[in-house]
């Protein structure tokens, strides 16, 4: 296994139910796959670096974590599918993130 960090931006007025059902998800899609989840780190709405679908600013979340490679492909599908999902990117990491 490896450890990644998935980060991604849902659209700004996305209520709070529904931005932690969409965290939650990403983070049910790592654990079914036998992952595991060290890290959620939310940083909320912030201004994005140039706009994107029409909006100007974006909540970000930073999910860091340890699965296989091959789940990679079937998380940036997953996360393309949903609506909310303004852009995504996942990271490969060199060592484990520090603990907070």
């Amino acid at each position: 296994m490896r450890h990644y960090e998935v980060a991604f931006i849902l659209h700004p007025d996305l209520e709070e139910t529904a931005t932690k059902e969409v965290i939650e998800k990403v983070q049910g899609w790592i654990k079914d796959s036998g992952g595991t989840i060290h890290k959620v780190d939310f940083w909320g709405r912030r201004k994005l670096a140039y706009e994107i679908r029409k909006q100007r600013e974006g909540q970000y979340i930073f999910v860091y974590g340890e699965f296989e490679p091959s789940l990679c492909a079937e998380l940036e599908r997953n996360l393309g599918l949903i609506e909310s999902v303004m852009r995504f990117m996942l990271t490969a990491e060199e060592s484990a993130p520090a603990a907070a």
